[in-house]
């Protein structure tokens, strides 16, 4: 039997037909996704005037219904006489020959139609594509599992966890969103063509459950059923060795379709399988998460994750303080920034108020236009990745623009020279739906890093700018430092990413926690080794 991407022993599943389509990047970005409402406000606008048009054309069928239903309650019931009339003979044949003909095949029907359909193709090119439902549903799937959402709550609107037997709100939103059958099915497909059946038994379930309560009712804008979700769900529960509730399902399914032979062969194989094994009966081996890249840190990344704060240790530790600093720079004197020193190993230091709404505003549109998909380091070049979903757009700054007037700011906090090519150009990064990016280091950790390209040496620093504030979520975790720093609008972090000999500090380790409501805009500088000589100097002690 053949399967989606692989060949099972003996199973029949569900054919997925495989599509191409042109690549999407709307999930990447919020910016992008809340362009797509203006797109669905037109698609509003076209689908009422075809409903206005389609009523005006069924007022005149109905029209033409209570005409002929009238002639035949009078005049066709009257005395026989009545059809001599040559007029009511004629009426009748004309009848019959042309009207029914342009009522049952009306022209106007296709006229409204076709309107509708060329509207719609119109706007084709600002609607998502596959990889953008597929992106959102691994966005909403990535939610889960970092901030331990329970489906059966999202599924209602709520952003809800269990902590200790006790089930408590992540998140109250003010409006909540209720998901359909349908747009769990999605969800849960999403995952099984993965061949996640982790996720895809929790979202499947959740499916079936909704369309069972729908009795089966359909929905024109639906792309699943319930016995679709039955025979993905079915499958799912067999490949986690739940073969009794496979059979079950399965068994179900057959009173919606009981000539699917291919559901009659798997229920054949399964009762086998029962038959041979009966311990299969049980619930098999349980739901296991599919392994990622980050596999030995994730149960900390998430831990930092959740906390959406600074860790409580953190504020015990006396050697840790806020201050009004000036970094010994003259411009600072009379208004010195507010720092908030979070870490002394790795060094990190926020500094609060670093811009104001108006800058921010104004970097954020200068990015726009220019917003790609984010990349990252593979081997020599760059691409993209699953685990970093966001945009990012490089700006370039003169002297007296908002992101030139910033860098001069840098350089004086920090006391480093940051002017291209020793440090990069300001990187502006919008985070989509689930926005993250996993843990990573910032300095180049392989001589082939396209980080040296610039040939000014490692990354010595990097100072991020929150650009934006979020509702939830979103937080950069420092894995092995053990704290995390809250996204705080206009805000800036600073870190050393190398120590004072030029090795990469392996205590930065970081990554952009997804972010859960909001949407968040940062701006990335990084400073590199070189042109720093006189500014950050070498060490005496080698191994420092």
């Amino acid at each position: 039997m053949i399967y989606p991407t692989r060949v099972y022993f003996c199973f029949c599943v569900l054919s997925v037909a495989v599509i191409h389509v042109s690549v999407g990047e709307m999930y990447t970005s919020l910016l992008n996704v809340k362009q797509a409402i203006h797109v669905e406000r037109k698609l509003i606008d076209y689908l009422k005037t075809y409903i206005d048009q389609e009523l005006e054309r069924l007022e005149d069928v109905k029209r033409f219904y209570s005409k002929v239903s009238d002639l035949h309650a009078e005049l066709y019931k009257g005395p026989a006489a009545t059809m001599s009339n040559p007029l009511v003979a004629f009426t009748l044949i004309k009848r019959l020959h042309s009207e029914w003909l342009h009522v049952v095949y009306s022209n106007e029907a296709l006229e409204n139609a076709q309107a509708l359909r060329s509207s719609y193709e119109e706007e084709e090119a600002g609607l998502p594509q596959l990889e953008d439902l597929q992106g959102a549903a691994k966005g909403l799937m990535r939610l889960q599992d970092v901030y331990a959402l329970q489906v059966a709550s999202l599924v209602k609107g709520r952003f809800q966890r269990v902590t200790d037997g006790v089930t408590i709100d992540i998140y109250l939103p003010a409006v909540s969103v209720l998901l359909s059958g349908d747009d769990c099915f999605l969800v849960g497909k999403v995952a099984y063509e993965q061949e996640d059946y982790y996720h895809s038994v929790q979202w499947l379930e959740e499916s079936v459950r909704l369309f069972r309560g729908t009795e089966g009712e359909w929905s024109p804008e639906n792309a699943g059923t319930l016995e679709d979700a039955l025979d993905h769900l079915a499958f799912s529960h067999f490949k986690t060795g739940n073969v009794s509730y496979a059979l079950s399902l399965s068994q179900e399914l057959l009173h919606h379709d009981p000539m699917n032979g291919r559901v009659l062969q798997n229920v054949e194989k399964y009762e086998k399988l029962l038959d041979v094994s009966p311990q299969r009966s049980l619930r098999g081996d349980g739901l296991r998460r599919p392994s990622s890249n980050y596999s030995t840190t994730r149960d900390n990344y998430e831990r930092l994750c959740q906390t959406q704060r600074h860790q409580p240790m953190h504020f015990k530790n006396p050697e840790l303080f806020c201050d009004f600093f000036t970094s010994g720079n003259p411009g600072l004197l009379l208004q010195p920034v507010r720092r908030e020193v979070l870490s002394l190993q790795p060094y990190v230091v926020l500094y609060h108020d670093f811009i104001t709404h108006t800058e921010a505003e104004d970097i954020k549109g200068l990015a726009q236009q220019g917003l790609r998909r984010s990349v990252v380091a593979s081997g020599e070049k760059q691409a993209t990745a699953e685990y970093r979903i966001s945009k990012s757009a490089w700006l370039k700054g003169t002297a007296q623009s908002t992101v030139g007037k910033l860098d001069q700011r840098i350089s004086m906090v920090t006391g480093l020279n940051v002017k291209h090519p020793y440090g990069e150009y300001l990187q502006v990064v919008n985070y989509g739906i689930g926005g993250h990016y996993e843990p990573h280091f910032d300095h180049a950790t392989s001589p082939s890093s396209p980080v040296y390209k610039l040939k000014t040496g490692n990354r010595l620093a990097t100072f991020m700018v929150y650009l934006s504030s979020v509702e939830a979520g979103g937080s950069t975790a420092f894995i092995y430092a053990n704290f995390s720093v809250p996204v705080v609008e206009r805000a800036a972090v600073f870190w050393w990413n190398l120590h004072r000999n030029g090795e990469g500090d392996e205590d930065t380790l970081h990554a952009g926690c997804p972010v859960l409501i909001g949407d968040k805009w940062v701006a990335n500088k990084w400073i590199h080794e070189y042109g720093q000589e006189f500014q950050h100097r070498c060490s005496l002690n080698p191994e420092e």
